[in-house]
């Protein structure tokens, strides 16, 4: 990477973003997951969610279409059906 673009601000913002968001990754809470699999179909719903549905006020459009991923706008319908 080039170091005078390497900034932890981007990552911080990510990290706090996905603890608001998911309940079970705040500090001093009892949501939280006794087994390993429905952590991680947590934290994969909410990154699909975050890239693929959510429109980003900056970008006026999901990551995943930033990014070139993807050509048009997923619903939750459109990631339920993905996801089954």
């Amino acid at each position: 990477p080039d170091m005078d673009l390497v900034s932890t601000s981007h990552i911080e913002r990510l990290n706090g973003t996905t603890r608001l968001h998911m309940r079970r990754l705040s500090r001093l809470t009892y949501a939280f997951s006794k087994k390993i699999e429905n952590f991680e179909a947590a934290v994969a719903l909410h990154f699909a969610y975050y890239n693929l549905v959510r429109t980003h006020g900056n970008l006026k459009m999901t990551p995943a279409m930033a990014a070139g991923v993807e050509r048009s706008f997923w619903t939750v319908g459109d990631l339920v059906e993905a996801a089954s």
